[in-house]
C-alpha cells in the first residue's frame, strides 16, 4: 500500500465520522496503538520497552497469532495494556467476500476473549482494519455488534522498507498533537525502523508531559 498521507487529514476524519481517528482533549493524552503481534522477538521488546515509561497502550492482535504465540499475549493483558481485533488472518476487507470478512473478525474475538480475564472480556472490543480497509458494510455490521472502529490520526510508516528510521521516527514527532491515535507495528517486518523510533518517541512524550494511555 502506498501511504498517501501521514496526518489524516481533517477532511477524511469528517467524512468517515463514524470512525476514531483520534481523542481530543487538553490533557496531553496520547493513544500509541500496535498492529499485527503478538511476535516473541518483537512484542517482549516492545514490552520492556513500555514498562520503562510506566506507558500504557493498545494492541491489535491477529487471532491466528494469538494462537500461536498466547503466552506473549498473557503478557500483554498482565501488563494492564487494551486489547484489540485485527481479523485472525490479516484480511483486507476491501478484498475478501462481506460473509468471510465479519466471520474472520469473529473468530479473532473469540480467540481474544478466551484468552482474557471475564472482567476483561467487555472491554475488548476495539476493531482495526488492516491497512484501513473496511467496506461500509463490513463496518457497520461490526459496529451493530458493539465494535468502535479505531484508525489513527498520525501513521508512524514502520512497516515500509522503503522508510528510513529517522523519517520513521519524524513522521510521528512532527505531527503528534494531544489526542493523537499513532500507529506502529510490532512485526518482524517493521521491527528495524520500530527498534530505533519507538525509544525516542516514548522518551520525547514523557520529558514534555504527555500521558501514554490506552484507547477509551
Amino acid at each position: 500500500m502506498k501511504v498517501k498521507w501521514v496526518k489524516t487529514p481533517k477532511i477524511i476524519k469528517k467524512i468517515f465520522s463514524n470512525y476514531h481517528w483520534d481523542f481530543p482533549s487538553d490533557d496531553n493524552s496520547i493513544y500509541i496503538t500496535f498492529d499485527d503481534g503478538p511476535i516473541p522477538e518483537v512484542t517482549d521488546w516492545v514490552l520492556t520497552q513500555l514498562k520503562q515509561y510506566n506507558a500504557k497502550d493498545t494492541f491489535f492482535r491477529i487471532g491466528d497469532n494469538i494462537r500461536k504465540h498466547p503466552e506473549i499475549f498473557d503478557r500483554i493483558v498482565s501488563s494492564d495494556h487494551r486489547i484489540g481485533n485485527h481479523t485472525f488472518n490479516h484480511l483486507k476487507g476491501w478484498e475478501t467476500l462481506f460473509s468471510d470478512y465479519i466471520d474472520n473478525a469473529l473468530k479473532c474475538q473469540q480467540v481474544i476473549e478466551d484468552h482474557l480475564p471475564e472482567a476483561l472480556k467487555s472491554s475488548s472490543k476495539l476493531f482495526r482494519p488492516h491497512y484501513g480497509k473496511i467496506t461500509s458494510k463490513q463496518s457497520r455490521i461490526l459496529r451493530k455488534k458493539g465494535y468502535k472502529i479505531i484508525l489513527w490520526d498520525v501513521l508512524s510508516v514502520d512497516y515500509d522498507s522503503a522508510v528510513s528510521p529517522d523519517e520513521c521516527l519524524q513522521n510521528v514527532l512532527n505531527n503528534i498533537k494531544s489526542g493523537s491515535i499513532v500507529v506502529f507495528h510490532d512485526s518482524v517486518k517493521a521491527f528495524h525502523r520500530l527498534e530505533y523510533t519507538l525509544p525516542r518517541v516514548l522518551e520525547h512524550l514523557t520529558q514534555n508531559g504527555y500521558k501514554l494511555k490506552t484507547i477509551p
